[in-house]
C-alpha cells in the first residue's frame, strides 16, 4: 500500500508537470546548421555577376572584381571602345606576386579588393602593407617605390608624403626618400594633424593637400585639458593599460583645432588668422575623412585659397569662410544655423567652392528638405536656389566650374520607395534638372573622376542587381554585369518582405523589411525579434541594395521567428522634420515606432505573437535595445544588448552633444541628459537581459554597459552579463556572440532548448 501510494503520488506529480515540459521544444544541430546557411558566409558564394571595391583609374578605366563561377576575377571597362575584359592574366600575376611576397598566391581569391591602372598596362595592388606595381606585359611585380606607408598622408601628384612623429609633421619625399621636418613646437596632447576624435584615434594624420602639392591646410590639435579616457586589457601578468584623450558631452574643455597653413616647400607655417575651432565638422564626428583629409576643406583649382567650414561646439551653426593660404587672413562668408543640428549632407559633405566665379554651393536643409543653393562669394547673399521640392539631395559628387554643371544623388523625387537614391545632374541656376537613372530602384554610383561616365548598379532588396557603365551626357551605356541569383533560389533562399505601415502618429510612412522561416505556416503563430538600430546617423536598414544575407536576420527568422526591421523617425535620408524628431530627447530613439509597427504588422498577419516581442541591437542599437526593454515591459520580452552607450555622458562629446544637445545641470543636481540615462530606468525592468560589451572597446567604452550593471544590481534585479575579454567594438557578429544571442531569444522567447555549445562552421 505504501509503494502503491508512493507511485500513484509520483504519478500524479508527472502528470502535473508534463503539459510544462513538453510543451519546451527542442532545437536539434541540424536547425542551427540550416540557419547558419543563411548568413553571407554561405549565401554570397551563391551569386555571380556582383560588382564589388570598383575604382575608377585615372585613365578612366573602371576595374572591379566579380564573383564568377570560376571564383573570384577582375575585369576592366575600357570607356573609349566600350569593352568589358578581363583586367589580366589571373594565373600570371598570381605567380608573379607568389615570387616576390614568397608565399602562395590562389589566383581565383587574390590577397587584395582593389586593382588601379596607372597606364595602360601596369597596375598596383596592395598586399598586406606592401604596394606593389605589375607590369602586365611580362607579369613582373616589383615593390612600389613611390608608394606611401600606412601611416602617411599622399600628396596628389604622388611624390611626397607627411606623417606624425613625436607629435611634429614630418615630408618624405617618395623619390629619394628623404626625410624632412616640417613643423617643431608640436608637445604632447598639442601636436600636428593629430588623428583623435575620442572614438576613433589613427597614427595617420589629418591633413588636406593643396593641388599644386605644395602646400596643405591642417591644425594643431589641442587636448591638453581634455579628459582621459583608460581600457584595460586582460592577460596572465601585468595587462596592457591604454590611457587617451576623449572629451565627453558638458566637459568643460574638448578638443580644439588651431588652424594652420604649411608650405612645405619652404617649411613656412602660415596660422589662420581666427580663433581656434571646435573639434566638429558637417556631417560626421570626426574632422577627418576615412583617408586622413581634414574635411570641410575645399581648394581653390589654383591653390592660392580654400574655403572651410567652422562648425559651433553645438552643431547648430556652420560658417562659410575663404582663407588666402599664403597670409592666412580669413574672410567671413555666412553662416547658418539650425534649431537642432546642421548639415551638409545626408551622404557625404555637399557644399563646394567655386571661386572661377566667386561663388559656392551650398547644402541646406533651411525648407525641411534638402537641397543646394548658389552663394555669391562677395555679398554672402544666396542667388539661386538650384534644387527644391519635397524630395532631397543625398549627395553632391561632381561640379564642373566650366559648364555650371552639376551632379549629384537625390532621394524622395520619383515616388516608390523614398530610401531609393538616383543620380542626376542640373546646372547652377537651377535648370535641366536631368534624372540620369530612370529605373525605379536603388541605384548606387561610382562616379569618375571627370564626371563624365559613372557605373550604376541597380536593385532593390528583393531583386537581383544589374550594372552598367554610363554617360552623363546622353544615354550611352554598357551592361557590365547581371547578378545571378539563380543558385541562391535554389538553395531554398527567399528576399525579406518589404512593408510600409505608419508612424506612433499615424503620419509619416515607415519602410521595413521582414523575415520570415523558409518553412513558414502561416497556420502557426510565431514569436518576433525586432532588429534595430536607432540612428541617427544611419538607420537599420542600411541601403536599399539588393544582398543575400543581411546580418542574420534571416538565420534568427530560420529559427522560427519574424524578424522585423524599420527605419524609425529621427534617421537620415528624407525630411529635417523626420530626421531631427527626438534631437534632445535620444531616450526615445525611435522606439515607439518600432512598438507601433509590430502592433500593425500584427493586426494584419494573425501568424505574428505580439505577446512574445524580443529585440536587440548593436553599439546605438545595444542602447536602443536596453531602451526598449525598460520603457515597454509590457511589450518587449526579451532583449539583447551589445556595446551600447547607455549614457551619452559616458561617449564620445561630438556624438551626445549633437543628437541630444549641450548638457544643462539644474541645481537640484538633475540633467537635461537624465532623460536618456538607462541606469536610471532599471526599476522597470520585467523581460530578460542579456547585456554584453567588449572588455578593450575604444569606441564605446565598457563602462557605458557597467554603469547600467551597477544600477540593476542596486535594484536587485535579475540579468545575464557577457562581457567579452580583449574585444573592441566590431564583435556584433562575432560566432561565441551570435550563437548565445541566437541562443537568448530561443530559451526565453521561443522558450525552447537550443542545442548546447553549437559549433559555426569555419
Amino acid at each position: 500500500m505504501r509503494k502503491s501510494f508512493i507511485l500513484a503520488g509520483g504519478v500524479a506529480l508527472i502528470s502535473a508537470l508534463t503539459p510544462t515540459l513538453l510543451s519546451a521544444k527542442q532545437l536539434s544541430v541540424d536547425d542551427y546548421k540550416k540557419a547558419e546557411q543563411q548568413l553571407s558566409s554561405h549565401t554570397s558564394k551563391l551569386v555571380t555577376g556582383t560588382v564589388d571595391y570598383p575604382l575608377w583609374s585615372d585613365n578612366d578605366t573602371l576595374v572591379y572584381r566579380s564573383h564568377t563561377e570560376d571564383g573570384d576575377k577582375f575585369f576592366k571597362v575600357n570607356i573609349n571602345n566600350q569593352k568589358k575584359s578581363l583586367a589580366f592574366d589571373h594565373k600570371k600575376l598570381a605567380d608573379s606576386l607568389a615570387r616576390i611576397t614568397d608565399s602562395e598566391v590562389n589566383q581565383d581569391k587574390f590577397p587584395f579588393t582593389q586593382v588601379e591602372f596607372i597606364s595602360a598596362n601596369k597596375i598596383k595592388v596592395s598586399v598586406k602593407t606592401e604596394s606593389y606595381q605589375c607590369d602586365l606585359t611580362h607579369y613582373l611585380c616589383h615593390l612600389d617605390e613611390l608608394s606611401q606607408k600606412s601611416a602617411e598622408n599622399l600628396s596628389p601628384d604622388g611624390k611626397r608624403a607627411v606623417f606624425i612623429r613625436d607629435h611634429n609633421l614630418w615630408l618624405r619625399d617618395l623619390i629619394t626618400d628623404k626625410e624632412s621636418q616640417l613643423t617643431t613646437d608640436g608637445i604632447k596632447d598639442f601636436g600636428y594633424a593629430t588623428n583623435n576624435a575620442g572614438w576613433v584615434r589613427r597614427d595617420s594624420p589629418v591633413v588636406t593637400w593643396a593641388p599644386d602639392s605644395k602646400k596643405l591646410t591642417t591644425f594643431k590639435h589641442d587636448g591638453r585639458n581634455v579628459g582621459d579616457m583608460g581600457i584595460v586589457s586582460t592577460a596572465v601578468g601585468h595587462p596592457k593599460i591604454d590611457v587617451w584623450k576623449y572629451p565627453l558631452p558638458g566637459d568643460k574643455d574638448i578638443f580644439a583645432i588651431h588652424r594652420v597653413v604649411i608650405d612645405v616647400e619652404s617649411k613656412k607655417i602660415t596660422p589662420l588668422d581666427m580663433a581656434p575651432d571646435a573639434h566638429r565638422s558637417t556631417i560626421t564626428d570626426h574632422v577627418a575623412g576615412r583617408s586622413g583629409e581634414l574635411l570641410d576643406i575645399d581648394w581653390a583649382d589654383d591653390s592660392k585659397t580654400f574655403a572651410f567650414v567652422s562648425s559651433s561646439r553645438d552643431h547648430k551653426t556652420a560658417t562659410l569662410k575663404i582663407a588666402d593660404a599664403k597670409t592666412g587672413k580669413v574672410s567671413v562668408i555666412m553662416s547658418e544655423t539650425q534649431k537642432s543640428f546642421f548639415e551638409s549632407g545626408v551622404g557625404g559633405i555637399s557644399w563646394r567652392y567655386l571661386e572661377k566665379s566667386n561663388e559656392a554651393i551650398w547644402f541646406s536643409q533651411r525648407s525641411n528638405w534638402g537641397h543646394l543653393y548658389l552663394v555669391d562669394l562677395a555679398t554672402g547673399k544666396i542667388k539661386q536656389q538650384i534644387t527644391q521640392g519635397d524630395w532631397t539631395v543625398i549627395e553632391l559628387l561632381h561640379v564642373d566650374q566650366k559648364t555650371g554643371k552639376l551632379i549629384f544623388t537625390g532621394a524622395g523625387k520619383e515616388g516608390s520607395d523614398p530610401y531609393y537614391h538616383y543620380l542626376y545632374s542640373v546646372n547652377k541656376d537651377g535648370s535641366e534638372l536631368t534624372l540620369l537613372t530612370p529605373e525605379k530602384k536603388h541605384h548606387r554610383i561610382t562616379l569618375n573622376k571627370a564626371g563624365t561616365f559613372f557605373l550604376d548598379r541597380a536593385a532593390t532588396p528583393t531583386t537581383a542587381e544589374i550594372s552598367r557603365v554610363r554617360a552623363v551626357s546622353n544615354n550611352k551605356e554598357l551592361a557590365i554585369e547581371t547578378m545571378d541569383i539563380s543558385q541562391l533560389k535554389a538553395s531554398g533562399w527567399q528576399a525579406p518582405v518589404e512593408f510600409i505601415v505608419k508612424d506612433r502618429n499615424g503620419e509619416n510612412d515607415i519602410y521595413g523589411l521582414m523575415y520570415k522561416p523558409t518553412n513558414f505556416d502561416a497556420n502557426q503563430s510565431y514569436p518576433v525579434v525586432n532588429y534595430l538600430y536607432p540612428g541617427p546617423q544611419v538607420g537599420s536598414i542600411r541601403g536599399r541594395h539588393f544582398r543575400s544575407s543581411r546580418g542574420d536576420n534571416q538565420a534568427i527568422a530560420e529559427l522560427g521567428f519574424i524578424v522585423i526591421e524599420i527605419d524609425a523617425l529621427g534617421t537620415p535620408g528624407r525630411s529635417k522634420a523626420f530626421h531631427e524628431f527626438y534631437y534632445g530627447n535620444m531616450g526615445d530613439s525611435g522606439i515607439p515606432d518600432q512598438v507601433s509597427a509590430i502592433e500593425q504588422l500584427a493586426k494584419r498577419h494573425s501568424w505574428i505573437d505580439v505577446t512574445r516581442v524580443g529585440i536587440w541591437g548593436h553599439s546605438g542599437g545595444g542602447f536602443a535595445s536596453t531602451r526598449a526593454l525598460l520603457t515597454f515591459p509590457d511589450f518587449y520580452k526579451v532583449a539583447v544588448s551589445q556595446a551600447g552607450n547607455h549614457d551619452n555622458r559616458n561617449y564620445a562629446d561630438e556624438w551626445g552633444e549633437k543628437y541630444h544637445g549641450l548638457e544643462v545641470k539644474n541645481q537640484e543636481g538633475t540633467s537635461n541628459y537624465d532623460s536618456q540615462a538607462n541606469q536610471l530606468s532599471v526599476d522597470s525592468l520585467k523581460g530578460k537581459l542579456l547585456i554584453a560589451h567588449g572588455t578593450t572597446d575604444t569606441n564605446v567604452p565598457p563602462y557605458n554597459t557597467l554603469i547600467v550593471v551597477e544600477a540593476l544590481i542596486k535594484a536587485n534585479k535579475d540579468f545575464d552579463m557577457l562581457m567579452l575579454p580583449n574585444r573592441g567594438h566590431g564583435f556584433a557578429r562575432e560566432p561565441y556572440m551570435m550563437r548565445k544571442r541566437w541562443d537568448y531569444f530561443v530559451e526565453h522567447l521561443m522558450v525552447a532548448t537550443p542545442p548546447k555549445e553549437f559549433q559555426f562552421a569555419k
